[in-house]
């Protein structure tokens, strides 16, 4: 089950087949990583994930050339909603981890540069697509412990902050 809220006006819960506890009939069919076919209720949607932050499950869709911002909240994000924790963020950053196994194409940011919240760090590539990896929070870069070129796993610390 998914939260779904759009352009933070429109909000509405998908779960299997049911959106809203509506029952629902749609196909979806990957064209390519990141882009998609859509038959919804007898409409035909192209949909292009323009970018995506894994982290805060966040998303900009275009679809049919309209774009959109998405957040997602899971059953997790929800329960600690529930209990009032979930605006608990870390104002502190350590490092940075690969959302992903992929492969470092590019840093965008090198040993003792200042970096805020945000900020595009290095681009990974995994299934073929170039992911931006941003910085999570303000810090300094500390340490890079991989190189261009290289193979990363998931959750591998690419990049020490300070």
């Amino acid at each position: 089950m998914f939260n779904v809220k759009v352009n933070a006006k429109q909000s509405f819960q998908i779960d299997a087949n049911k959106i809203n506890d509506k029952e629902e009939s749609f196909d979806i069919i990957n064209i390519n990583d990141g882009e998609m076919h859509i038959l919804w209720n007898h409409k035909s949607y192209s949909a292009i994930v323009v970018d995506a932050n894994s982290e805060e499950k966040s998303f900009i869709i275009r679809v049919n050339g309209n774009e959109y911002d998405v957040k997602l909240q899971d059953k997790y994000d929800l329960l600690l909603q529930q209990l009032g924790m979930g605006n608990l963020k870390s104002t502190k950053v350590n490092n940075i981890k690969a959302p992903m196994p992929g492969l470092v194409l590019r840093f965008e940011k090198s040993i003792g540069d200042e970096i805020k919240k945000g900020d595009s760090v290095l681009i990974l590539e995994a299934m073929k697509m170039e992911n931006i990896l941003k910085s999570p929070g303000d810090g300094k870069v500390k340490n890079i412990l991989v190189k261009q070129g290289q193979a990363v796993e998931k959750n591998q610390i690419l990049i020490e902050l300070e």
